[in-house]
């Protein structure tokens, strides 16, 4: 035999059914907020983070460029020293060296020898101008 159900028993279970899936709903959208909530406390966490290392990230890189140059200055210097170690060794030992350097810059000559001097463009004085009256 076949009942069927009462119509208050049927009208109570549909709406228990309709609260069920409005709570459901309901509690989707709270879950919703809160992953939403907890990405941007993950994202603010992250700023904070970021935020806190990126000034000495900074600093540590213009440290690396100042030691750099200071590294390049260095090495001008060492190879600087390293010529006029060698112009001082040459001018204790070398006679001929020093007599040649001694004439350079006495402007003095040997008997029949002819001296060459290029100058470089920045020593040459432009010529002037005439001017017209």
């Amino acid at each position: 035999m076949v009942t069927k159900p009462s119509t208050a028993l049927h009208s109570a279970k549909v709406e228990h059914g309709y609260a069920d899936f409005r709570a459901r709903r309901e509690a989707t959208v709270w879950q919703r907020l809160n992953r939403i909530l907890l990405v941007l406390l993950i994202i603010a966490i992250w700023l904070v983070i970021v935020s806190l290392f990126v000034p000495p990230y900074k600093k540590l890189m213009q440290s690396r460029t100042e030691i750099d140059n200071l590294q390049q200055q260095v090495n001008d210097q060492h190879t600087l020293l390293a010529r006029q170690t060698r112009e001082v060794s040459l001018l204790r030992t070398d006679v001929s060296y020093l007599e040649t350097i001694a004439r350079d810059r006495l402007d003095l000559m040997k008997e029949g020898e002819a001296i060459f001097r290029l100058e470089t463009a920045r020593a040459k004085a432009k010529p002037a101008a005439p001017t017209r009256k």
